[in-house]
């Protein structure tokens, strides 16, 4: 559910600016807008500070073996400050030794056709009046030398041929001249040791260093409240001796607000929202919905304020999408085994995640047991043949579940927007689309599988298109709104394509079947396992084929099952994702208090 948020503007003398914003970052209930655009030198420099701290962390962090200890504590420890300009100062020397590395391996690589030579004896040669050249001689045409001179051919190879030429005069060859070095490969290739060697170093140092890095994460939260405070002073209005602010606070957060406000002698102005404010989104949602902000957070996509959460049918839903996608019980089982494994190995951090993976799992081992599917194998058991469902077995059943799935999904998505709509006309519409969907159900069952098209299927359908007609667009905006209407076509033509597009969780979750017993098959042979040879080699290869399976199989999700929520349901919904997310004004884990 998306928390009601109230407009507040804060006054306080401009003696208190200071003290206010202390007492307001306490408070952690305040997400700021700026009065004015935040600039000034504290604030530039701070934000340096933070920029630098914040890749210095990124860089330990890559470094960081799992069973390394951290220093922060430790009596010699040095300061953060210290460690972020050592840290700073060796990822500048890798970068220099880098580049300077890649240089001499295209200096070796463009020298290294012509052989071992020491490039002072053409110069030598040089002085005494012998000529030495190098050329690239493209194509396979024979190499012949100018007259009074002498060629060696080096290489011959798919670029072409290197050649030598020398002569007691200067002269003209057909080739491209490849000018001498300056310095032999044998050097060329020392140098690179010595600089490969440098970076071995660095690493090494910079691997020592990560042991800090906890040291630099507590700084970078120092530095981040920093920041922030910085940032909510430089955009502070003033005048008159007052100071102020404005920003958003949670409808339940106001009471404690005005408590803060009697306190420390502020001004308060509470107001609703305006058209024209760009809010911020809040999220609460039931304990059995949270499991989805795990994803939310990895799509990072955030409804805005007057959109609507659309988070516990996609709770449902995907968890749905997921088991037909994946379809597969036995993957379903792998799934849950994961789970206590993961819990041990992440800790407390992972416990949304992995509470979401334990529910997908269950669904995945239920839908897998209903159609019959444990890892593609083929006859089953009969102890697992007594929980198919035989209708499930019947692909054009599944076909139909499919769009029926599809028809529901959307369904939902406009009963939910006509609620949101409730005393207007406008909801009628909404009706109106539920209709077409329905009649979409009907004729993709009739011109895909052939199946008798119901009579009152298309008078629903021209009842649904009457009332979007009718009532999709209020009078006073349909000068402005118009163009609705002539799209009107298209879109219940939309409406067909959105229906008949979830005939992909069928399709794909066949797909899935169809590798699962290709894998099967593979392993066993057409004679089956006959030594231990052949275990190991089929064990191996339902291994791979599997895990692969299981990869695509996931990647299908991601593309499947999310599209089907955050584009067809969200399109149907109307939702366009255009939250920005709520940052109270406060300190260290407060500041990012978590939305999605």
């Amino acid at each position: 559910m998306i928390v009601a948020m109230k407009k507040v503007t804060l006054l306080c003398r401009q003696a208190d600016r200071d003290a206010s914003l202390d007492a307001l970052q306490t408070l952690g209930v305040l997400h700021l807008v700026p009065v004015s655009p935040p600039r000034s030198a504290d604030l530039d420099q701070a934000g340096g500070r933070l920029r630098r701290t914040r890749s210095v962390l990124q860089a330990l962090e890559s470094y960081a073996r799992p069973d390394q200890g951290d220093r922060t504590a430790h009596a010699a420890a040095p300061g953060a400050e210290q460690v972020v300009g050592d840290v700073l100062e060796l990822l500048e020397k890798r970068r220099e030794r880098r580049e300077n590395l890649a240089a001499l391996k295209r200096e070796y690589a463009a020298q290294e056709p012509f052989g071992q030579f020491d490039p002072r004896e053409i110069r030598a040669l040089a002085a005494r009046g012998v000529f030495v050249r190098l050329y690239r001689v493209t194509g396979r045409k024979p190499v012949v030398p100018p007259a009074g001179t002498t060629a060696r051919i080096i290489r011959r190879d798919a670029r072409g041929t290197c050649v030598v030429v020398a002569g007691n005069a200067p002269f003209e060859f057909e080739g491209e001249e490849f000018p001498a070095p300056e310095r032999s490969l044998a050097e060329v290739g020392a140098e690179a040791g010595r600089v490969e060697a440098a970076l071995r170093d660095i690493e090494a140092r910079l691997g020592e260093l990560s042991r800090h890095a906890g040291l630099i994460r507590a700084r970078l939260a120092a530095l981040t409240d920093e920041v922030r405070y910085l940032e909510a002073s430089a955009g502070m209005g003033a005048g008159s001796g007052v100071a102020y602010l404005q920003g958003f606070c949670p409808a339940d957060g106001i009471e404690r607000l005005r408590r803060a406000a009697s306190e420390h002698g502020w001004g308060l102005v509470v107001d609703e929202p305006g058209a024209e404010d760009v809010v911020p989104t809040l999220i609460r949602n039931p304990a059995w919905v949270r499991p989805i902000r795990s994803l939310f957070r990895m799509l990072d996509i955030l409804p805005g304020y007057r959109e609507i959460d659309i988070r516990p049918a996609f709770m449902l839903f995907f968890t749905l999408f997921f088991a037909i996608l994946v379809g597969d019980a036995g993957y379903g089982l792998v799934f849950l085994l994961l789970v206590p494994v993961l819990r041990a190995k992440l800790g407390a951090k992972a416990r949304e995640p992995l509470r979401l993976l334990l529910i997908l799992s269950i669904a995945t081992v239920a839908w897998g047991a209903l159609t019959g599917v444990w890892f593609g194998v083929e006859p089953l058991p009969a102890l697992l043949r007594r929980a198919e469902f035989p209708w499930m077995k019947d692909e054009r059943n599944m076909i139909v579940f499919s769009f029926l799935v599809g028809a529901v999904h959307l369904t939902v998505a406009h009963a939910w927007r006509a609620l949101q709509t409730v005393n207007s006309t406008r909801a009628l519409a909404q009706a109106g689309w539920i209709m077409i969907t329905w009649m979409m159900f009907f004729v993709a069952r009739y011109l895909i599988l052939g199946m008798p098209l119901p009579s009152p299927a298309l008078a629903l359908g021209g009842a649904g298109i009457a009332l979007l007609i009718l009532f999709m667009t209020p009078l006073k905006r349909l000068k402005t709104e118009w163009q609705e209407h002539v799209m009107l076509p298209f879109s219940v033509i939309g409406d067909f394509s959105d229906v008949v597009s979830y005939v992909r969780l069928f399709a794909v979750g066949s797909a899935g079947l169809a590798v699962a017993a290709a894998v099967n098959d593979l392993a066993l042979g057409p004679e089956g396992v006959r030594s231990a040879g052949d275990a190991v080699k089929a064990a191996l290869i339902l291994a791979v084929g599997h895990i692969g399976n299981i990869v695509l199989c996931l990647m299908s999700v991601l593309v499947h099952g999310v599209r089907l929520n955050t584009l067809e349901f969200s399109g149907h919904i109307g939702l366009e994702w255009t939250g920005l997310r709520y940052r109270p004004f406060a300190r260290g884990e407060a500041g990012g208090v978590e939305t999605a």
